[in-house]
């Protein structure tokens, strides 16, 4: 794989993952490109001021926030046109990821300019990988509404989704949304609540959503920071297929005979399909192989 320089660039907008919580957790590459960037646009700050006195760096801050994100997407593209290297952040984690950020890199993407991706902490993937979640696949939505309206209209509309839904939450909603999550997906869906990843009082607990609100009224401590929410899936209803012992009676008859003789006889003693035992014993042949 081609590999770029880790030294910054002139015209190029880096997009740059920040710590969590616990700022060791900063990437080699990340404290050099904020070292070396021109300017570094932040979400907020103050914020991004601590982590920079943390390292020791000085740099040139331009607040890019939720409500100034399209004015100051213009000065930014300018800053890069006359070649200087601009380092976007967020509050913590990934840029443009359920934060400030998208709407800029698409600007400078179809100015013509260079984004490069500065890879690091994400607070989704983090959760999930602590989880033990076995089911591969996931729908990451961020955070829901505001209103207890919309988020019911929302959540409603992932209902049927088979894949594990996650959220972010703030402490501000998280009982109210909790309590919707229960009534709109039913109490019996497993969910794994992680809040203040990478910090001291890092809590991820995996219960049903019948029991979640409970265990989060019994103690207001596990109400504050931030949460990841990782709910499971619907069911999803499985064809009708072939029963274990058939499969079972078909795997000793191939090891003996003949793939046709050991299906037919499989089909006489099972009373299954032989079409579908027929492709079974194929499917099992070939995995042999």
């Amino acid at each position: 794989m081609h590999q770029e320089n880790n030294q910054t660039g002139k015209s190029i907008l880096y997009v740059v993952a920040t710590p969590i919580g616990n700022l060791q957790d900063i990437t080699l590459r990340a404290l050099e490109i904020l070292r070396s960037a021109d300017a570094i646009a932040a979400e907020d700050t103050r914020n991004t001021t601590r982590l920079l006195n943390h390292f020791a760096i000085g740099a040139k801050l331009i607040a890019v926030h939720e409500h100034n994100e399209y004015q100051s997407a213009t000065r930014l593209i300018e800053m890069l046109q006359s070649g200087k290297s601009v380092a976007l952040v967020s509050d913590a984690g990934t840029p443009a990821v359920s934060d400030p950020g998208a709407y800029l890199v698409a600007k400078v993407r179809e100015a013509g300019l260079r984004v490069v991706p500065i890879p690091g902490a994400n607070a989704a993937i983090t959760a999930f990988s602590a989880a033990g979640i076995i089911a591969p696949h996931f729908l990451f939505y961020g955070f829901l509404p505001h209103t207890a309206s919309e988020r019911k209209r929302e959540l409603a509309a992932l209902k049927a989704m088979p894949h594990t839904l996650v959220f972010y939450e703030s402490p501000h909603r998280i009982l109210a949304s909790m309590a919707d999550l229960r009534e709109v997906l039913g109490g019996t869906r497993t969910v794994t609540i992680a809040r203040e990843l990478t910090k001291i009082f890092e809590t991820i607990h995996t219960c049903t959503l019948e029991e979640a609100l409970e265990w989060l009224e019994a103690d207001s401590n596990q109400q504050k920071g931030e949460f990841v929410l990782l709910v499971s899936g619907a069911e999803v209803a499985k064809e009708e297929g072939i029963g274990e012992e058939a499969q079972r009676i078909l795997q000793l008859l191939l090891a003996e005979m003949p793939l046709k003789q050991a299906v037919k006889l499989a089909a006489e003693i099972s009373g299954e399909k032989k079409n579908a035992l027929y492709e079974l014993a194929l499917q099992l042949k070939k995995n042999e192989g």
